[in-house]
């Protein structure tokens, strides 16, 4: 399938996914809320996005298999797998829970390791983010009112714009923050982050919590393509090649000049 016309299947899946979501936002309805294993909440909004997703990518393209979180295939059977999806139907589901606005749909595909088409919509915004991050053709974009724009990450020197997550704090984060010495600090939820910066809201998102493969995937899609980098704290870049741990190193995010000069940061790695 031509890629353009994949994007735009895509780009519909996450909106039918958004719309699902968003029957159950702010209303009377139950959420149905469970804990999973590793602590983090499901509602049923997460479960039918997924079973919208799912089904929707099954019979776009059959021969694609599909990981998503709320299914996560066994490590026998992905293993060998080199093209897949990698999706997060309700990606800032606590936020989604206390009647934030900030979650959102991701969904990526992923080629020989590299997110190479990745799709982020924000429901409470109708803001949808795409790219093709493909080794010769990278574009991304932003949809919103009807409206596409063309996105670039964009170097700003004083001050540097970043944004962080609104959960958790760490021992790394206050001397990590002092090293950038004149900075302007915004904290948001789900990938989001990632797409301030592929707007050139931001420069810089450093992530020193344990995130899951599919919470990055379709942000570092969207972020190469926009002109930036997302790289572990040797300066690698993340890889989404078939691992037994579903989990992502620590990472940055920022555009080409300030991931040269704010990693390596050994002293998280």
């Amino acid at each position: 399938m031509e890629c353009a016309i994949l994007i735009n299947e895509i780009s519909l899946i996450a909106r039918e996914a958004g719309e699902r979501i968003m029957t159950y936002y702010q209303q009377t309805k139950p959420l149905n809320i469970h804990i999973k294993a590793d602590k983090s909440p499901v509602t049923i909004a997460d479960i039918q996005a997924h079973q919208i997703i799912s089904k929707k990518l099954m019979q776009l393209t059959p021969e694609i298999p599909l990981l998503s979180e709320e299914d996560p295939v066994p490590w026998s059977i992905r293993r060998h797998w080199q093209r897949y999806w990698l999706i997060d139907p309700l990606d800032g589901t606590r936020e989604f829970i206390n009647n934030g606005e900030e979650f959102t749909v991701n969904i990526a595909l992923i080629n020989q390791g590299i997110a190479e088409l990745g799709v982020i919509y924000a429901p409470v915004f109708d803001t949808l983010y795409a790219a093709e991050n493909r080794p010769h053709h990278k574009l991304a974009w932003k949809m919103y009112d009807n409206k596409r724009q063309t996105i670039v990450c964009l170097d700003k020197n004083d001050p540097i714009n970043v944004v962080t997550s609104k959960v958790g704090t760490d021992p790394y984060m206050a001397p990590y923050l002092h090293r950038l010495g004149h900075y302007q600090h915004q904290r948001m939820g789900s990938s989001l982050k990632f797409c301030l910066i592929a707007e050139g809201v931001a420069q810089v998102y450093p992530q020193f919590h344990p995130t899951s493969i599919w919470d990055t995937a379709a942000g570092q899609a969207i972020v190469c393509a926009a002109g930036g980098m997302v790289t572990n704290w040797q300066g690698l870049p993340l890889c989404y090649q078939p691992v037994e741990s579903l989990l992502n190193p620590k990472y940055c995010v920022a555009t080409v000049d300030l991931i040269k000069k704010l990693t390596p940061y050994r002293a998280v790695s």
